[in-house]
């Protein structure tokens, strides 16, 4: 049964990695293409989503959607978790790319697992284990050679590119390990759901969802239809859903097929260029999330993991 259920989460992770690289793909289309602002699609993505899944959880489930708002320590990682968690990875994603490209955005979201490696480290107060350390070097490598292309004189993407793509990974990262007692205790339509809409609501004082710029097409609608559907709904809930059967770093390992989804597709679909130290850190930072799977769990690993599951409890 164990064994099914990992299977389960698994494929779980792989579905949401697809979609989300496919869907950072597609957002970019919408912001170098048709014009429109990173800030309309992260609102309308969140809110249009946040109600469905609401809706569709109130039919589906047995329990009370509001039901969650009766603990006030609920509440609070809920609140944490919408605001810092789902509205801070979404942005500073779609930051990223709209100053950049999908490819290297996603590429430097990646980053996450080496950043929940180094804060596990700091919190047991133990020194990663060698494959880890190797790790973090091959990943500090693979960014170096993303952002300069090899060339230590020049930085190959913007800075707001670098600045969003990275805090894109620290978002992912808090994404990834704090939300866990919430998953366990009310599921992930209701956890995905609530946070989304109160992520939506709060960035609307930022951005008002009516104020949209773009050009609307056919294209651009299932574009955007695409975003929030494939990319938003499905791809988060797939997530989430999977950190109820594996770990949170695992989590963040098996979804390495994100950042090769999402160049590969930009190279063809919107002909971006990426020279051979971008794919060369690409490639480092892949590998460093398959070192980080395989790591050897000796005991300092099961306390980490330990750690993970009740962090935020």
């Amino acid at each position: 049964m164990k064994s099914k259920l990992r299977i389960k989460g698994i494929i779980l992770v792989i579905i949401a990695a697809m979609l989300w690289g496919v869907s950072g793909t597609v957002a970019q289309y919408l912001f170098q293409k048709k014009e429109f602002s990173a800030e309309w699609l992260v609102v309308i993505r969140l809110l249009l989503s946040g109600i469905i899944l609401l809706f569709y959880s109130s039919i589906k489930g047995k329990q009370d959607i509001f039901e969650i708002w009766k603990s006030k320590d609920d509440r609070l990682k809920l609140i944490l978790f919408s605001i810092i968690g789902m509205l801070g990875v979404q942005y500073t994603y779609f930051a990223a790319i709209k100053y950049g490209n999908a490819a290297t955005a996603t590429i430097l979201q990646y980053l996450s697992p080496v950043i929940i490696t180094c804060y596990l480290a700091i919190r047991t107060k133990k020194m990663p284990e060698l494959q880890e350390t190797i790790a973090i070097i091959l990943a500090m490598l693979g960014t170096f050679l993303i952002i300069t292309k090899g060339n230590i004189h020049s930085i190959s993407i913007s800075k707001l590119s670098l600045f969003w793509g990275i805090s894109s990974a620290f978002g992912a990262a808090f994404y990834t390990v704090q939300p866990r007692s919430l998953l366990t205790k009310w599921g992930s339509l209701l956890i995905v759901g609530w946070a989304m809409l109160i992520g939506g609501i709060t960035f609307s004082f930022i951005h008002q969802p009516w104020n949209c710029v773009g050009q609307w097409s056919i294209t651009s609608v299932l574009a955007v239809v695409f975003v929030v559907l494939f990319g938003t709904l499905i791809a988060f809930t797939c997530f989430l859903e999977s950190l109820k059967y594996i770990k949170p770093t695992e989590s963040s390992i098996l979804s390495a097929a994100e950042p090769l989804s999402a160049a590969l597709l930009a190279v063809v679909w919107l002909h971006e260029q990426l020279g051979i130290g971008q794919w060369l850190g690409t490639g480092l930072i892949i590998i460093t999330i398959i070192i980080l799977s395989y790591a050897k769990r000796g005991e300092s690993s099961k306390k980490v993991e330990e750690i993970v599951t009740n962090m935020d409890s």
